[in-house]
């Protein structure tokens, strides 16, 4: 199993704008749907990857938590469907996810996040600039250590406490976002 590095989006980015399908509603949501006063967690998954589905039980446990004391939570799923039809929207609908988990059909918002593995985890504050990128935890499908979402937890706990996000942050570890042929980003070069 191969592991892709995220690119590490320089800290106090603003969140770019988005606005995307959901196949579990229907419905078309944006950035300002999900965004809260408090902050908004954006997450990079996918259906098939390993990684993902070694911390889905706490990626669910997180956006409940989260969403309960006032963040938005928003999953996007990029991948290239026609190549890995696992990601596909009906699928995505499959996961079950109690935040919007959104199709980026076109790759735009991945790419305009930097995102480069799934899971990739952003949060950014209130005003819109990002706090903290980076890993959920430690944990790996290959190792031993426990799934606690305890980085991007730290990071959350601290932004919802008024105090300072560490700076000195790891990068998520995960497969590669699935591009389409041809549509491979510049940020790799």
């Amino acid at each position: 199993m191969s592991a892709t590095p995220s690119t590490m989006l320089p800290l106090g980015s603003t969140a770019p704008d988005f606005r995307l399908h959901d196949p579990g509603t229907g419905t078309e949501v944006g950035l300002a749907d999900v965004r809260t006063e408090r902050g908004v967690i954006v997450m990079f998954l996918s259906n098939h990857c390993p990684f993902v589905k070694h911390v889905k039980e706490e990626l669910v446990r997180i956006g409940r938590e989260y969403r309960a004391k006032g963040l938005g939570v928003v999953a996007i799923m990029s991948n290239d469907v026609a190549n890995h039809p696992d990601d596909a929207p009906e699928r995505m609908v499959e996961q079950g996810y109690p935040f919007p988990y959104l199709y980026d059909e076109s790759q735009r918002v991945a790419k305009a996040y930097h995102a480069a593995c799934t899971p990739d985890f952003f949060l950014f504050d209130g005003s819109g600039k990002l706090v903290y990128r980076g890993q959920l935890d430690p944990a790996r499908p290959q190792n031993e250590v426990p799934v606690t979402g305890a980085d991007l937890r730290a990071a959350a706990d601290a932004l919802l406490a008024g105090q300072p996000v560490p700076t000195e942050q790891t990068p998520a570890i995960g497969c590669n976002i699935k591009w389409k042929p041809g549509n491979e980003p510049d940020y790799f070069a």
